[in-house]
């Protein structure tokens, strides 16, 4: 059984998970679209004229560097609903309308073995005992209280998809960072700065598999973001599976993925599985990339919370062929309903 969760539906319209997650119960990626017709509302179209506008200054300052922002316009047209879905690289692979052609695709990445790409990987690793001792701290000084009190739930949806048995403790999310959590781990805190890791939209944090749970099949089809997990915590017999292909963690090692592909994860075990989680832009992707897509996603929390208020957009509302996906069809859930 499949899930295919598209974090950002998830996040602005929770009450469609249900939708969502039956729409791919199947474990087969349907081609077929679920699609209904739509008006664009006014507050839609203002997110995509203002998409555009912000977009045209990015290209204008990296036209003069000599990058392209050619596949991140492709990247708001298929978001849009306006191209189909892109096709899967391989087995195992269910990338989204929110894809950033081009990019490669495998489950699993090298990332400590290719300091080209990933210059902060090995020095992760060599510094990973000041994490993993500072994170023994915690746990231990929790442990007179309740553990749990250090780990929770983001929501019911996140419930939902990585199952009661999965909890997390966020340092980073959305490009923000939790100032009262990262005063917990302020050695944590200090050396991920300092490796200027290019993290993403997703962001950092702790992650517990308590023993016997394990995440079911799932994909969040964002094939412009890989994810490292540092091993801390890792009691023997706990697995992770990517595409088809099944590994386990290491302790102080970095075990990095492509979450595009369909993944999963497994504690068989009678202790707590414990990694640092770090999302990070995929290294396919130039400066300018990187720029359009924090801009596009950085705008989208802005609209979420309120921060960017109405006005009328310049454009007509038309019909357009609503999404179940992606950000096109996350403004319909979204806004279509009203306020």
């Amino acid at each position: 059984m499949t899930t295919t969760c598209n974090p950002l539906l998830l996040l602005l319209a929770p009450s469609l998970l249900s939708y969502q997650v039956n729409a791919f119960q199947s474990g087969v990626r349907s081609p077929a679209r679920c699609t209904a017709l739509n008006v664009l509302t006014p507050r839609q179209l203002q997110f995509w004229e203002d998409v555009d506008d912000g977009l045209v200054d990015i290209e204008k300052f990296y036209e003069a560097k000599g990058q392209s922002m050619e596949r991140i316009r492709t990247f708001c047209e298929r978001a849009r609903g306006d191209l189909p879905l892109p096709e899967p690289a391989t087995q195992g692979h269910q990338p989204s309308e929110e894809h950033v052609d081009g990019l490669t695709a495998k489950p699993f990445w090298e990332v400590s073995d290719n300091v080209e790409s990933f210059p902060w990987a090995n020095k992760l690793e060599e510094n990973a005992h000041i994490i993993a001792e500072e994170f023994e701290q915690q746990l231990f000084q929790k442990a007179e209280e309740d553990e749990s009190a250090l780990f929770s739930g983001d929501s019911a949806w996140q419930s939902k998809v990585m199952g009661t048995g999965w909890s997390a403790f966020r340092l980073q999310r959305l490009g923000v960072w939790n100032v009262e959590n990262c005063a917990k781990f302020p050695k944590t805190y200090d050396l991920l700065k300092k490796l200027d890791i290019p993290l993403a939209v997703r962001g950092v944090c702790f992650a517990r598999q308590t023993p016997g749970s394990g995440v079911g099949a799932h994909t969040d089809g964002r094939n412009f973001i890989l994810t490292s997990h540092l091993g801390l915590k890792i009691p023997d017999g706990c697995w992770i599976k990517v595409g088809e292909e099944q590994r386990s963690w290491e302790e102080r090692k970095l075990t990095t993925l492509d979450t595009s592909f369909e993944h999963s994860t497994g504690n068989p075990t009678e202790e707590d599985r414990h990694v640092l989680i770090i999302d990070f832009w995929h290294p396919d992707l130039s400066a300018a990339e990187c720029a359009g897509l924090e801009y596009i996603y950085d705008l989208r929390n802005k609209f979420e919370s309120g921060e960017i208020p109405f006005r009328q957009p310049r454009a007509k509302a038309e019909p357009v062929e609503e999404e179940g996906q992606g950000l096109g069809g996350l403004w319909k859930a979204l806004t279509g309903g009203g306020d």
